[in-house]
């Protein structure tokens, strides 16, 4: 009997994803839960589990393809069917078996959670988090700001010859790890399968530069391969070790490593880049945030070195480490409490300001997919040392983007720390539909008077954007100034918890 696995509701009004790659191929046999299938919605990247197991029959999609939910990914046949499979026509868009019940081998049924599927038991192996993936350490920190990838504009070489590399003895199911999709990409379109190669990063993760080098083996062997050099990719969890002053100009104790990369002389010609996935949905949302908004702007500059000295203090009282992010996210929690306009939306159709009970606090997050904003939820019921496990959490999925849609929906505030970009100030673009953003420049020496006398502190710039309609100015400097004090003195904020 014949089974089809169909694209399930992804959630959040999305109907329609974009094929990654496959997983699996046609004659492979397949268990319940297995991931058969990476999909890229404008929300996140995903792996889809089947919630049948047999032997794979179709895949019904390439690579690239836009697929709806509802629509046919896959269709499997019970393994003990020996019969070759009958030429059918491709199922409908629409098409799913009315009769067929939650899949079950050996008895034991799936435990995927999709849409449309029972579950009662989950099989899945489990899976490494992301802290161990990327090879970081608990309680710190990479800088949430991977460059914005262009597209990579490829001409592909003439039958390229299939490139046997070997497997990674790291990876039992004869597989490596591939966790950016643009390897991937970069390996597919130049005739290669990117699992197949052996990982030189953490935990065997296949880089850009395996790709590369068996790339250049390849021209090595067969003559040169005609393509256009690809943007510069910040590889997921490769960090390095800030000298102790470099933690002073960024805000983050981490900064994620550029691999160099040979540059040929710029193109003339012009180049169309289609806006599309992620970059539309974030296209949309900031047009209508500037047509909507009646923004304003404040700011001011902050001497911070006392508040590096209280993190060093909290790490020599409890053993861990408290990133400055972290600390600043909590004075900013604290300011909405004591602000909570801020902490509001517009809603134009009944012309009401609705303040929200909740504090969902976005963290701005450049990635390889693009500008992110993931939330942490009920942000004002944590600890500070929640708080501040929650963002590492957010810190390494930014390395790949694979942010899940639950993570980016219902954010109340925005906080951006647009210093490890290695800018002083912005005036950002506020995240509709929220009234307002905090953002924090670079943290630098500077000259700064200190009891009528001159001496170098550590300072940084604070800027507030805010919806003009929710507040007045008073009640934005207010806030300001309420962190800015925190950020000066840390033990002022004692008596608001």
């Amino acid at each position: 009997m014949s089974l089809n696995f169909i694209l399930p509701d992804l959630g959040e009004g999305l109907t329609e994803a974009e094929i990654v790659s496959w997983l699996v191929a046609v004659g492979d046999t397949i268990a319940i839960d297995q991931p058969v299938v990476e999909v890229e919605s404008a929300k996140s990247i995903v792996e889809l589990p089947s919630p049948y197991g047999g032997v794979v029959v179709a895949l019904n999609g390439s690579v690239g393809q836009i697929v709806h939910a509802g629509q046919v990914l896959l269709t499997v046949t019970d393994a003990a069917d020996t019969a070759p499979p009958t030429s059918q026509p491709a199922p409908t868009p629409t098409s799913m078996p009315a009769t067929v019940p939650p899949a079950k081998v050996g008895g034991a049924a799936s435990g995927a959670v999709l849409i449309g599927y029972g579950t009662s038991e989950n099989t899945r192996p489990v899976r490494r988090p992301a802290t161990a993936r990327f090879g970081l350490r608990p309680g710190l920190t990479t800088a949430l700001t991977t460059p914005i990838v262009a597209p990579v504009a490829v001409v592909a070489p003439p039958a390229p010859t299939p490139v046997t590399a070997p497997i990674s003895s790291a990876s039992p199911a004869g597989r490596s790890p591939v966790v950016s999709p643009l390897v991937r990409r970069l390996a597919r379109e130049n005739g290669l399968d990117a699992t197949r190669l052996i990982g030189s990063g953490s935990n065997a993760l296949v880089l850009r530069r395996d790709v590369e080098s068996v790339i250049r083996e390849r021209a090595a062997a067969t003559g040169p391969v005609s393509t256009v050099e690809p943007t510069p990719i910040v590889e997921p969890g490769v960090v390095v070790e800030p000298a102790p002053l470099v933690e002073h100009a960024p805000l983050v104790e981490h900064a994620p490593l550029v691999e160099p990369v040979e540059t040929r002389s710029a193109s003339t010609h012009d180049i169309r880049i289609p806006i599309t996935g992620l970059r539309k949905v974030v296209s949309e949302r900031m047009t209508t945030s500037r047509r909507e908004i009646p923004e304003a702007t404040v700011w001011l500059d902050v001497d911070a070195t006392e508040l590096f000295a209280a993190r060093d203090r909290l790490f020599e009282s409890t053993g861990e480490r408290f990133s400055v992010t972290a600390l600043i996210a909590r004075f900013t929690v604290a300011g909405l409490r004591r602000f909570p306009l801020l902490n509001s939306s517009v809603d134009t159709a009944s012309q009401e300001i609705l303040q929200r009970g909740a504090i969902n606090l976005g963290l701005a997050a450049q990635t390889p997919r693009g500008l992110m904003v993931p939330v942490v939820h009920d942000a004002q019921a944590m600890t500070t040392r929640e708080l501040r496990d929650a963002i590492a959490g957010i810190v390494a999925q930014a390395a790949d983007g694979a942010f899940p849609p639950s993570r980016l929906t219902g954010g109340t505030f925005t906080l951006n720390n647009f210093g490890a970009l290695g800018v002083d100030g912005s005036a950002a673009i506020i995240n509709h539909p929220e009234a307002a953003i905090l953002g924090i420049g670079r943290m630098i020496e500077r000259p700064w008077v200190v009891n009528h006398a001159l001496a170098v502190r550590t300072v940084v710039e604070l800027s507030l954007v805010f919806d003009h309609r929710v507040c007045d100015g008073g009640t934005a400097a207010g806030f300001l100034t309420y962190v800015a004090r925190c950020i000066e003195s840390p033990v002022s904020m004692l008596a608001d918890l």
